[in-house]
């Protein structure tokens, strides 16, 4: 399994990200959507602008990319059409630096998988058109066609591949996050969890592994308790008045708020990592459509050819991922085994 490095050069001065993140709370629709799109950036523009209003959590770049027609041609006839591509993140209610959070102008969704979507939408000449839900809405968004895409951390299954077609383009990593006063390592072994108090959020992938996790140790007389939180906010509100002993989520983003916590009285560390796919196979983050879209295959020749011209490259060291970085994009590779799902 990779070993993360602390994203240092992300910090001292964005804690304002995770505080402007929260605002996203109001912006949310009843449904748990909001039809409040992000537009910034088209094909014709022959560049994209990544790491706008990060608050630091970025470093601002502007990269030339346009339409590729070879790809492009490849779309749907009705995505073509439309003109546009419908980009499903799920960050409401309060974000998820650094991958989706609301930006310096307290409006605009920003983050490294929007940024991605624009790049993608460039490639495919496409105008990106970002729509926020709930991380549970995100898929109900999906299935009834509201959103073309969601390229917000999704990590790929085998279960998830009944419903669903990928194009990845990141490494899954998880990790747990505990205070930084605490003494235990997690290297892999889920004994080291008997006794203690996780949170995860509901419907993940993660989710997924930590109940598979507790229901080992309950057949050797074992005590695992899962908690759930509304928000990271919530989370990080139970983990400092110590309610639970550590928070179980991507890495990306357990990482950023442990540097981002450094020298505050609630400072946090990583306690260890794993790989989103299961002791046995590195996991994958991909765009994901509905099965049987057709947007899968042009998704990852988008993708690769972002890889291929180093747009891609910069795209992950503007937001401070390089170590994520796959070699290609593939179109729905191995995931997450049914038995582990």
């Amino acid at each position: 399994m990779p070993t993360h490095i602390t994203r240092r050069s992300l910090m001292r001065g964005i804690t304002a990200a995770t505080a402007v993140a929260t605002l996203a709370t109001g912006l949310a629709a009843c449904g748990g959507d909001s039809d409040a799109a992000t537009t910034t950036d088209t094909a014709a523009s022959g560049s994209v602008t990544i790491g706008r209003l990060s608050n630091g959590a970025a470093k601002e770049t502007t990269l030339k990319v346009s339409e590729v027609k070879s790809i492009s041609a490849q779309l749907p006839e009705a995505v073509r059409r439309s003109g546009k591509l419908v980009i499903g993140s799920g960050t409401l209610p309060s974000g998820s630096p650094p991958l989706g959070f609301v930006g310096g102008d307290q409006k605009t969704l920003t983050g490294s998988e929007p940024d991605l979507g624009r790049l993608v939408a460039a490639v495919l000449g496409l105008k990106p058109e970002v729509r926020r839900f709930t991380w549970e809405n995100l898929f109900v968004g999906i299935d009834s066609g509201k959103v073309d895409v969601a390229l917000t951390n999704v990590t790929v299954t085998e279960e998830r591949k009944r419903k669903y077609e990928f194009a990845s383009y990141r490494k899954d990593d998880l990790a747990l996050e505990t205070p930084k006063s605490s003494t235990w390592t997690f290297d892999g072994d889920y004994q080291v969890l008997a006794g203690r108090t996780v949170s995860v959020g509901a419907g993940t992938n993660q989710e997924r592994i930590l109940l598979a996790w507790k229901k080992k140790l309950e057949s050797e007389g074992k005590k695992l308790t899962v908690k759930y939180f509304q928000d990271s906010n919530s989370t990080y509100l139970a983990l400092n008045s110590g309610k639970i002993d550590a928070y179980f989520g991507p890495n990306p983003n357990l990482s950023y708020h442990a540097t981002q916590s450094a020298g505050t009285p609630n400072e946090t560390r990583i306690a260890g990592q794993f790989s989103g796919a299961g002791e046995s196979l590195q996991g994958l983050i991909a765009a994901t459509a509905k099965k049987d879209s057709g947007l899968a295959k042009p998704l990852a020749a988008a993708l690769n050819h972002l890889i291929e011209n180093g747009q891609y490259a910069q795209w992950l060291a503007a937001w401070h991922l390089s170590n994520e970085a796959v070699a290609k994009s593939e179109v729905n590779p191995p995931g997450l085994p049914l038995t582990d799902s």
